[in-house]
């Protein structure tokens, strides 16, 4: 069958044992490869669509990431590009049926960018023709999605850092204390406390080669041999006997967990574990931030305090988010999809459902209607992708003229900082508090090169490269490129300073209701949000940082449960 000049093109990497599956296959039916690829890849979409999503079937490669990319440039490939050439509508379908390991994104840093279509690709093949290899030789090749993920579950408490092991050990004990109790029954703590240990063991996760390996540890120890089918059953029912199986890998002592990690390296990964017990702690907060703004939290305020970062947010008084029956699974209903494609109102995803967001009630009949004017404050979220929409939401809604909490995180500075250029063109500033702003910038860059200049005399520079870096003491450009080429370490402590000015206002809906022009609305709009995306970063990098610092030096053994 002939492809449309215009069918996407893409490529995934397979061992060569696929390879050579794939070409009996091809030989049995005497067809092409790229005709017999789209014939597996459509059967394999066709089965996995009409099982339940945790029945759905992977290849064992998948969780265990074979084969491994290389880990330097010049380290050679284990594995070899495949061209799919398919409709785009089989490519996406594909995706959707895959297996995706939490903490796995499409398009993320290499460690954790998930590899969907491989996955198709690799378990249809084995579907229609068995495959192995030294690596995979002995392994049950096809697991389903439940299984798989709680395989890779035991291999995330096999490999546990101290802020990871802190928090499952809290819920843990929240879970025993309480067995027979309905979580909606405890209290607010503990329900908080469990929310984000289960978003951390099922929605996110650090990845890194070492945990991988510990996968494939656990793979080879309970899928190979007799009891590798009784094995698979016990991860994908997750009765009593999973769970010892798992509080057993939580609580291994030192033994077991040397025989669990071998292989790997003894690098400290506490960093990594930091910031997925950040990004766990987040999505809970975003959850209940959801809450909120459609009131399934009925409170008797319109503030409320998310943590991380710990800023306050403020909700204009009849401001609501309203989650409407949809008439179609997936699609709004009018009026709202209108409204959302005019501008007038943003949608955002709801626990499973879609929220619409800002309405309020009309004033003459029941129903909601979209708040007058809000577009301005919309506009800068055209391109979002709908996960994006819900921080957008909060950028708005941050009370920068609320004194925050310094206890939360003294390092964090949560205000919105403008450029002076701006703030003077909007008339925020005057010329001598613009020049002064940026005077205190030029001075504080220059003592931050300064103090790169004298880390370098203390060392081993070469006086003629440190006079050099004199001379271009001042360009900001050459001076970074400079010292970073001179010592890289130290050159990563130089910072340019920007001239900025601190807004003292209220949150950026807060303006908008105060009559602030549609000018300055909309700039403070984009600068709130790209400064609180800013803050957010900054806040999980800091939650890296505090992980070494508190965990790093800990002793690598755990206490045996009793």
């Amino acid at each position: 069958m002939a492809v449309h000049p215009k069918t996407p093109e893409t490529n995934v990497r397979l061992p060569p044992c696929a390879f050579d599956a794939l070409t009996a296959v091809m030989a049995r039916h005497r067809t092409s490869r790229d005709a017999t690829v789209r014939r597996l890849l459509a059967e394999h979409v066709e089965r996995q669509e009409h099982a339940d999503p945790d029945d759905r079937l992977t290849h064992i490669s998948t969780v265990l990431r074979y084969p491994p990319p290389p880990r330097w440039r010049k380290d050679p490939r284990q594995d070899r590009p495949l061209r799919l050439r398919a409709s785009a509508d089989l490519l996406e379908r594909a995706r959707a049926v895959s297996l995706v390991l939490p903490g796995q994104y499409q398009r993320a840093f290499r460690d954790y960018q998930s590899r969907a279509l491989t996955d198709a690709v690799m378990t249809a093949i084995a579907v229609a023709e068995p495959f192995t290899d030294d690596f995979l030789d002995g392994l049950l090749p096809l697991v389903h999605h439940r299984a798989a993920r709680n395989l890779w579950r035991l291999a995330t408490s096999g490999l546990c850092t101290g802020p990871e092991r802190a928090l499952l050990e809290a819920a843990v004990a929240v879970r025993e204390t309480t067995a027979g109790t309905p979580e909606t029954a405890l209290d607010t703590d503990s329900q908080h406390l469990l929310a984000v240990a289960t978003a951390l063991e099922k929605d996110v996760a650090w990845h890194s080669p070492a945990r991988f390996q510990v996968a494939a540890n656990l793979a080879h120890e309970l899928l190979t041999g007799p009891q590798a089918e009784v094995n698979a059953r016990l991860l994908q029912e997750e009765g009593e006997d999973w769970g010892e199986l798992y509080l057993d890998t939580l609580y291994a002592d030192e033994d077991r967990q040397a025989h669990l990690q071998r292989g790997t390296t003894s690098y400290d990964w506490s960093g990594r574990g930091g910031g997925a017990v950040w990004r766990a702690e987040r999505q809970v907060s975003l959850d209940i931030l959801g809450d909120w703004l459609t009131g399934r939290i009925q409170t008797d305020t319109n503030q409320y305090v998310i943590r991380p970062p710990g800023w306050m947010l403020s909700r204009p008084p009849g401001w609501h988010a309203v989650v409407p029956d949809p008439t179609h699974p997936g699609r709004l209903p009018q009026p709202y999809a209108t409204w959302t494609d005019q501008g007038r109102v943003l949608a955002l995803p709801y626990r499973d459902e879609q929220a619409v967001w800002p309405l309020q009630r009309q004033p003459d009949r029941a129903g909601f209607e979209p708040v007058p004017g809000a577009e301005a404050l919309l506009a800068a979220a055209a391109g979002l992708k709908p996960e994006q929409v819900l921080s957008y939401i909060e950028a708005l809604l941050v009370d920068w003229n609320h004194q925050f909490d310094a206890d939360d995180d003294p390092d964090l500075c949560l205000a919105l900082d403008v450029p002076v250029g701006r703030a003077y063109d909007f008339g925020l500033i005057s010329a001598e508090e613009r020049q002064h702003a940026m005077a205190e910038a030029r001075t504080a860059t220059l003592n931050s090169m300064d103090e790169v200049i004298d880390l370098l005399t203390d060392g081993d520079c070469d006086e003629e490269d440190l006079q050099y870096l004199r001379q271009v003491r001042g360009d900001v450009c050459q001076f970074a490129h400079v010292a970073t080429r001179l010592a890289p370490s130290i050159g990563a402590r130089f910072r340019a300073h920007k001239a900025t000015w601190r807004w003292p206002g209220l949150s950026v809906a807060g303006e908008f209701l105060a009559g602030t022009s549609t000018d300055l609305g909309q700039w403070l709009t984009t600068v709130a949000h790209a400064r609180s995306s800013l803050i957010t970063q900054q806040s999980m990098r800091q939650a890296w940082d505090y992980a070494f610092d508190r965990y790093a030096p800990r002793a690598r053994s755990a206490r045996r449960r009793v």
